[in-house]
């Protein structure tokens, strides 16, 4: 079983930055599509990043410019990159991957954004 585990969250003020790491337990980066999600108090989780097999990336409109998704395969490591934060982007941040029937998450870090 591939085990997922977040880091990097934490307190920063508005229109600050903070980089979040997924670190995958098995090297399955370059066979999986990988993506960022996040959930806010009294909400639903939403995908906010997500970045394929081949390297391509789509992001939401809510984050597009301001966030930056990549991943390192060598370490089985993506990363967010956020840029810019707004009180908004306040919520738990969670790493997924897919590839066949494997749908794994990691258990999730908080990003709060102070105004």
């Amino acid at each position: 079983q591939v085990q997922l585990v977040e880091s990097g969250g934490g307190l920063v003020q508005a229109e600050g930055s903070l980089r979040l790491s997924c670190a995958a337990s098995k090297n399955i980066f370059s066979v999986s599509v990988m993506g960022w999600y996040r959930q806010a108090p009294g909400k639903q989780r939403e995908l906010i990043a997500a970045i394929t097999r081949g390297g391509s990336t789509n992001y939401a409109d809510s984050v597009k410019g301001r966030f930056t998704i990549s991943r390192d395969n060598a370490k089985n490591t993506m990363y967010l990159q956020m840029n810019s934060l707004k009180p908004e982007d306040t919520a738990v941040y969670y790493c997924n991957a897919k590839f066949g029937l494997y749908d794994g998450w990691g258990q999730g870090t908080q990003v709060t954004v102070s105004s």
